[in-house]
């Protein structure tokens, strides 16, 4: 199955138990039908969510736990994919430390590499334009060494992940200002 088909049979797991959460148990009016149509209700023991007395409506009842996990880890290789996606991280001035919001994202990048042994990454280290070109490359250094320290914790193999800095040579931005420094300080994963 797709991760696609998985996020939709999520979807349709999460909508079944919103319906089914949201139905009215209350009174009928005197012809049964509280709303004056052939619309029915979900019963409590998971009956029909949409449809007259046909029977042609979605089942709430009809999913089996089997499937219910199956959804919920298609959710959550959605969500893990969902973060992988996202590439390149950002480094405050003059620093090396990893952001706290770039945790579970690298988290994510960690479990794929322990998941995909053949999987390799380059990690590229850059820095702004401040600074000589020396402290520059050392700097974007020490940043793909904290980021390669920390896949390495959470599950990835060394020998999977390279290093690289280019310092302040390839700018993601070029100029000058906070804005355009925040975006050059960073290190950028590369799967191969």
């Amino acid at each position: 199955m797709s991760i696609s088909m998985k996020t939709k049979a999520f979807a349709m797991v999460v909508s079944l138990g919103l319906v089914a959460g949201c139905s009215s148990t209350g009174d009928t009016t005197e012809g049964g039908d509280a709303y004056g149509s052939d619309v029915s209700a979900v019963d409590q023991a998971g009956g029909t969510v949409y449809g007259g007395g046909d029977d042609s409506g979605i089942s709430g009842g009809g999913l089996t736990e089997a499937e219910r996990e199956q959804a919920r880890i298609a959710a959550e290789q959605a969500a893990e994919a969902a973060q992988r996606a996202i590439t390149t991280f950002y480094f405050d001035f003059d620093t090396s430390e990893i952001k706290p919001a770039a945790r579970d994202v690298l988290i994510a990048h960690a479990k794929f590499l322990q998941a995909n042994p053949g999987q390799q990454v380059r990690l590229e280290g850059h820095a702004d334009e401040r600074g000589t070109k020396e402290y520059n490359l050392a700097l974007g250094e020490r940043r793909a060494s904290a980021v390669q320290r920390f896949l390495v914790v959470n599950g990835a193999n060394r020998n999977q992940i390279q290093t690289v800095s280019y310092g302040e040579e390839k700018p993601a931005v070029m100029g000058s200002g906070d804005g355009t420094w925040a975006q050059n300080r960073r290190v950028e994963l590369i799967f191969k």
